[in-house]
């Protein structure tokens, strides 16, 4: 059993001025998209400048934060914030969704790609390989937060949470999705990404691979308290996870069986 060990959420306090570590995290996910981006566009051309990666990113922000906190309205407290809809303005009392971020984000490489006159796929498989870095970065914020903690076990790495209030040791499931959704998903797509691929199947793997590592660490994570588990006794991130791979999937074959030599990188 391990204590967990606690981390002050603000990493530096100038008077009233609090920077977050989470804040920190958020940053350096986008900081590591820019560094991987400017390394794709040098040995892997896509068409893509330095000044496109620039402004696809400041999309991908708005897209993140905007999608990420309907998402959560939407998905998870559609009933509380419809009685108090200002609310939905309040982010820093947490809340944020993951699939209402990957929605928001998607919707900003559509429009990305329309204004650069490129299809939405081929932005994606651009932008694919970049965002599970920053998906570990993000899950190591909820770990330092304590926050987003496992079910029991009696596993020897299993970790008190204070925030738990109840002195059970629990899955450090932050740390387990840190390592499948952020840095097995990076190798897995960035040794894909390597040799050219059909248009479409980057973007598939990226869905295929982080729907299928949240749908099974979702076995150790324990269920916002709100919700519970709920269809077949999924949770609510398993939920939404199936969509993903079933589109992953589709997507995949459906790149194959149009792929032509033309249409390959």
């Amino acid at each position: 059993m391990l204590v967990y060990p606690h981390i002050d959420p603000i990493a530096l306090q100038i008077g009233p001025l609090a920077i977050h570590w989470y804040g920190l995290m958020y940053l350096a996910g986008f900081g590591l998209a820019w560094l991987l981006g400017r390394w794709r566009i040098h040995h892997h051309p896509s068409g893509l400048t330095l000044n496109d990666l620039e402004d696809l990113i400041f999309y991908g922000v708005l897209g993140v934060v905007v999608g990420g906190r309907l998402g959560y309205v939407l998905f998870y407290k559609p009933e509380d914030y419809l009685a108090h809809p200002l609310a939905i303005f309040q982010v820093w009392e947490g809340g944020m969704s993951f699939h209402g971020g990957l929605i928001g984000v998607v919707l900003a490489l559509l429009f990305f790609a329309h204004r650069r006159g490129r299809t939405l796929l081929e932005i994606g498989d651009f932008t694919a390989p970049l965002i599970p870095l920053g998906l570990a970065a993000g899950r190591l914020g909820n770990f330092i937060n304590g926050e987003l903690w496992g079910r029991p076990t009696d596993l020897p790495w299993g970790m008190i949470f204070p925030g738990a209030h109840d002195g059970i040791p629990r899955h450090p499931s932050q740390l387990y999705e840190m390592g499948l959704e952020g840095f097995a998903l990076f190798g897995i797509i960035w040794w894909f990404a390597r040799k050219p691929r059909p248009i479409g199947q980057i973007s598939a793997v990226f869905l295929m691979g982080y729907g299928t590592f949240r749908f099974l660490v979702e076995f150790t994570r324990e269920p916002d308290d709100f919700l519970g588990l709920l269809i077949g006794g999924l949770s609510m991130g398993q939920l939404l996870s199936i969509p993903m791979v079933l589109i992953g999937v589709a997507l995949f074959i459906w790149a194959a069986k149009r792929s032509t030599p033309e249409l390959k990188r």
